[in-house]
């Protein structure tokens, strides 16, 4: 039986005290652990599916990746605008309001991504075909796709739960979500694609398997651990619609952006052959392993700038923004001198061929390092979306999807092949990376400098209220 809310003490903001540093080292930490859990999983899906000695399987891993890649952008857009509203009622203690929007933020979700995910399986065969897959690898693509994209909504909705258990202040159990999933998909992997003799079919399985653990998971925090989430109702979810789209659908429109940009970069490998294709599937799964902490640093740091936004801390804004920064740059800089290191035996642990191996050894040498400058525009996302301006984060994301991206892959593919490809989008990221983040902290001096009440700070009245369930009037820009 679920406490009352008259009966249920309500817990203090825990962002709002406390080291900023501190609180982007722990969040940031338990975040990536249960991210980089999947991540590893993808990365043993490759392994396995290469003991099987089809060149043709790591190549349809590649494409159906770069489209399933689309799919989890568009549902971490949807729980960005879920936790971005969640944490900031709890920063200013309206904890009723946040329990209505992490409700209707998930009948939002499912609602979108079940539409959406029957859209995506009907036109796979000609995604992948305009992707340049074809013969053997357009058919092992196919089955995999076919199997694991109607479970999008459930996707969709671990990872809300995973949000809002984030904005409530609660990492580790954010953390098990992710990591049920991982672990699942690790232990049912070698079954069915060996065992059952299943083959990419079965990684595809493992990974449903996968996925409603993660639903499983979340749903058990939010709802039973945390008792964030009030009764469904339709007039409310109605109500709710238009805050949570004035967030949702820019934070999707920003998401889609990377791997719109990484699906162009497949599209200039493709030509290239099989082997250049495998060797970019084989850095596609390196990556999010290797820097699986900069990947999560923006829905990390999200709920401290939410929850110091929501109680109107914005010198603790700042230094959360900086402490993100400083991380990023310590974590990129140590993981790509391992990276350099063991990149021989990256390429040996992947059976790759000669063609695949020297794109791993120019990634690890020389790509790696740019990393840094994503991590930028991560953190700088997470400063758009928490404090009202998510379409900034849209043109950013757009800019390098498609200004950052296409000039710099066509020319560096033109002059230096394959490798020239993936170096060309590392130049896009150092340019939009520092740009996002010198914006994001105009953005913060802006509201910290403008004169108001007292405190330094300006009063904000938005147009669409910071907390609809409520009379409190926040403020925003």
């Amino acid at each position: 039986m679920l406490p009352s809310e008259s009966t249920t003490p309500k817990p203090e903001a825990k962002f709002v005290t406390g080291s900023t540093m501190r609180h982007v080292v722990v969040m940031t930490s338990l975040s990536s652990i249960g991210l980089m859990t999947l991540f590893l999983v993808d990365f043993a899906d490759m392994y396995f599916l290469s003991l099987l000695g089809e060149v043709h399987l790591a190549a349809a891993i590649g494409y159906a990746g770069t489209i399933l890649f689309f799919t989890t952008s568009i549902c971490i857009g949807l729980a960005i605008a879920a936790g971005a509203l969640v944490a900031r009622s709890i920063g200013a203690g309206e904890r009723l309001a946040a329990r209505k929007l992490a409700t209707s933020s998930l009948a939002f979700a499912v609602a979108t991504t079940v539409v959406l995910a029957a859209l995506i399986w009907i036109a796979c065969p000609a995604l992948l075909s305009a992707l340049g897959a074809d013969g053997r690898t357009h058919e092992l693509a196919l089955s995999y796709l076919r199997i694991i994209v109607p479970t999008m909504p459930l996707l969709g909705a671990g990872m809300i739960c995973s949000t809002v258990l984030r904005a409530n202040g609660d990492a580790k159990r954010a953390m098990y979500v992710t990591l049920s999933g991982g672990v699942v998909n690790a232990v049912l992997d070698p079954i069915f694609i060996f065992s059952l003799g299943l083959g990419i079919e079965g990684a595809a399985w493992a990974s449903v398997a996968a996925r409603i653990a993660v639903f499983l998971v979340g749903l058990n925090g939010v709802l039973r651990i945390h008792n964030l989430l009030a009764p469904l109702d339709a007039r409310q979810c109605a109500y709710d619609f238009r805050p949570i789209a004035v967030i949702a659908i820019p934070a999707m429109l920003t998401n889609i952006a990377t791997p719109v940009g990484n699906a162009y970069i497949t599209v200039n490998i493709a030509p290239f052959g099989d082997g250049a294709m495998a060797g970019w599937a084989i850095i596609g799964r390196v990556v999010p392993v290797a820097f699986g902490a900069i990947f999560s640093l923006s829905g990390a740091i999200g709920p401290i700038v939410g929850q110091n936004f929501g109680a109107r801390r914005i010198d603790r804004v700042r230094s959360g923004f900086t402490d993100a920064l400083i991380f990023a740059l310590v974590y990129v800089a140590t993981t790509s001198t391992i990276l350099y290191v063991l990149k021989e035996e990256i390429a040996s642990f992947f059976s790759a061929g000669e063609e695949a191996s020297n794109l791993i050894f120019l990634f690890c040498t020389w790509i790696a390092v740019s990393f840094l400058f994503n991590g930028s525009l991560f953190i700088a996302n997470a400063v758009f979306n928490n404090l009202g301006k998510p379409h900034y984060s849209t043109v950013f994301n757009w800019g390098k999807a498609t200004l950052g991206t296409i000039p710099f892959v066509h020319l560096g593919g033109l002059w230096f092949g394959a490798g020239g490809v993936i170096a060309g989008q590392a130049v896009g990221a150092v340019i939009f990376g520092i740009a996002a983040a010198v914006v994001a902290l105009q953005l913060i001096e802006h509201i910290n400098l403008d004169p108001g009440e007292g405190n330094g700070t300006r009063r904000f009245t938005p147009r669409i209220p910071l907390w609809p369930h409520s009379t409190h009037r926040g403020f925003d820009i």
